[in-house]
Order: structure tokens, then sequence, then C-alpha cells
């Protein structure tokens, strides 16, 4: 009897492939999950490996913070069935998210120093520039920048990526807002990278989608409640800069060029663009160190103004999507006039969010 592989005879239908390894990856990784999570909240329980709240809390009991195993297990395996071809086009991926993977999972058992924690991401990334060649080689002529120099471009693909992986962690401090988030640039990756027949890509972002939806269902629960933890939050941030740096890297191509890619990322990314960019600039306006943690986000200031976790994750995933929209629909202007718009808008976005904190916090006081 000849051998049976059941993707082949799935392919032999008449159905697309395309579709297939679509819904095929999406409820794979979204079934892992769901199906996981349950089973890791019990563990945590009964071993006590649980996230115990501190001064920047916004927590007041004990949850497990081991959502990020199920979410790698859930993009691991989905993408290993359906995106045979991301490990073959893109050396070390899954090499680069596992040492990610573990040294979150140490750091949420055990604690690990900030600096191993930042040696972790440079390798990994490190490894996709020189083993996928995935980088940044060119501006497409944001502030009149056009070609890097190879390791020019090696340097500035290095500090987006612990830029962006550090930026994700950052909006990670209330329920629902890092997947919420995450959900929506994963989506805007899919319509991304179908319309350039990028598929492996496509998948990926489709798998960690999924994973997400998975995770903030619990994520939100009042009874069973989980944290991804920095297992989660820096294997999707790596993920979804990985997304964006492949972007950029096809962009550049003569088949599928998109003059103002890199402007674009910055409205995909808006949030934590823009909630790291605001918070480091206060806290060095105000003579503090600015890693020194403090309750200065975005999310923080909504909070304090009586926003439940929801509520403030609903209007900062609305802010984000208004973001894609302009930038998609000015996305044929010249990439310098959009780039003024991008920070037009941000900045009158921060300055109109502080108005109505204060506003509110004014009211409160009379």
């Amino acid at each position: 009897m000849e051998n049976f592989k059941l993707l082949d005879f799935i392919y032999t239908l008449e159905i697309s492939p395309i579709y297939i390894n679509l819904f095929g990856a999406f409820f794979t990784a979204l079934t892992i999950t769901l199906i996981a999570i349950p089973k890791i909240i019990r563990i945590s329980y009964k071993k006590q490996l649980m996230d115990i709240p501190g001064e920047r809390s916004s927590h007041t009991q004990k949850v497990p913070s081991l959502g990020g195993v199920a979410m790698f297990f859930g993009i691991v395996v989905s993408t290993s069935i359906f995106a045979t071809d991301l490990g073959v086009n893109y050396s070390f991926f899954l090499s680069a998210i596992t040492i990610l993977f573990f040294i979150g999972l140490m750091d949420d058992l055990l604690v690990v120093a900030p600096d191993k924690k930042l040696y972790g991401q440079i390798i990994s990334t490190i490894l996709i520039i020189f083993g996928s060649g995935i980088m940044i080689n060119s501006l497409s002529g944001l502030f009149g920048i056009y070609e890097l120099p190879y390791f020019v471009g090696v340097a500035i693909t290095l500090f987006i990526f612990i830029a962006l992986i550090n930026a994700y962690n950052l909006i990670d401090g209330i329920d629902g807002l890092a997947p919420s988030i995450g959900i929506f640039i994963c989506l805007c990756f899919v319509y991304i990278f179908y319309r350039i027949y990028d598929y492996a890509i496509g998948i990926l972002a489709i798998s960690t989608m999924a994973t997400l939806i998975g995770f903030v269902r619990y994520n939100l629960s009042n009874r069973y409640r989980i944290f991804m933890g920095d297992t989660g939050s820096m294997v999707i941030g790596f993920i979804l800069t990985f997304m964006a740096i492949r972007f950029l890297y096809v962009s550049n191509e003569t088949n599928s060029r998109i003059l103002t890619a890199p402007v674009l990322l910055l409205f995909i990314f808006v949030v934590p663009i823009v909630d790291t960019s605001t918070v480091f600039i206060t806290r060095i306006l105000q003579g503090k160190h600015p890693l020194k943690p403090d309750k200065s986000h975005l999310h923080h200031q909504l909070l304090s103004i009586g926003y439940s976790h929801v509520k403030t994750s609903i209007i900062l995933v609305i802010i984000n999507v208004i973001f894609v929209l302009i930038g998609y629909n000015l996305r044929k202007l010249e990439i310098n006039q959009l780039f003024l718009i991008f920070i037009a808008l941000s900045f009158s976005f921060v300055l109109t969010l502080k108005l109505y904190v204060n506003h509110c916090n004014v009211k409160k006081t009379i």
C-alpha cells in the first residue's frame, strides 16, 4: 500500500490549498491554545507558579503567568503543519523564537536579569539577520535615505527588533491590551502578506492571531484569568517584529514595491511605539531614569480616571485601527509627508489624552 499523507489527500479536494492552509492553521493554533491554557492554569495553581502583585500591578490577587507556553506551542505546531516553507525559507526562525521562549519561561518562573533577556533578544535577532538574511536594507527615501550600507542596515535592524519586542512587552500591563493589539497587527499582516503572495508569513500571522484570540478569552476571564508573561510577550513581540522587517524587505522588490512601507509600519505599531516613546520622554523630562518603571503608560492614565481594563483596551485598539485606516488611505503620499502626518497625529493623540485625563481628575476634586 502506498504511503498515505493527510495533507496530500486534502489538497486533491476541490478546495484551494491557500484556504486549506489558512483555515487549517487558524483552527489548529486556536484549538491547541484553548485546550492547553486550562491545563496550564490548573498546574500553575497546584504548583503555585503565579504572578505576585507588585507596586505597579493593576491586580490585587495572584494570577498564573504562563499563558505564553500555550501560545508558543500553538504557533509552532500550526506553522510546522501548514507553513512548511517557513523553516526552509527563513532559516533559524524556530531556533530564534525557541531561545526567547526559554528565556521568557525562566523569567516567569525564576526572574531573569534584564541584561540576560537583552542578550537573548540580540542572539535571536542575529540568527534571523545572518541566518535568514531578513534585514532593513533601505529606508525608501525617508529622511532622504534610500539604500543603506550593509552593517548600518544590520545595526538598524537589531535596534528595531530590540525596540519593538520591548515596546510590545511594555503594553502588557493590563488585561486584554497586548493580545488585542497583537490580534489587530496580525490581521494587518495577514492582509499584507496574502496581497504580496508571501503565504508562509501569512500563515505565521494567522497562527499568531489565532493563539492570541484563544489567549484573550482567558486573559479577560474573571474566574480563569491568566497572563501571557514574558514567555508570551517576548515571543509574540519578536514574531510581530519579524513580520514587520520582512514586509520592509519585500517592499523594495520590484514586483511588490511599496514606497511608504517604513512609515506604514509606524501606523500599524502606533500604540506600542507612541506609548514607549511618550513614557521615555516623560521620564527624561522629569529627571528620572528612562528605564525606571512607573505608571505613566497610556493605559495607566486611562485606568487612573476609572476606566476598566476592557474599556481601556478597546479605546487603544480603536485608536490603532483609526491610525491604520488613515495610513492606508494616505499610503500614496510622499514618504516624508506621510511621516510628518504620523508625527502630528501621534502628538495630537497624546496631547488630547493628557488633557482629557487632567480634565477628569479636576472634576473628581470639585
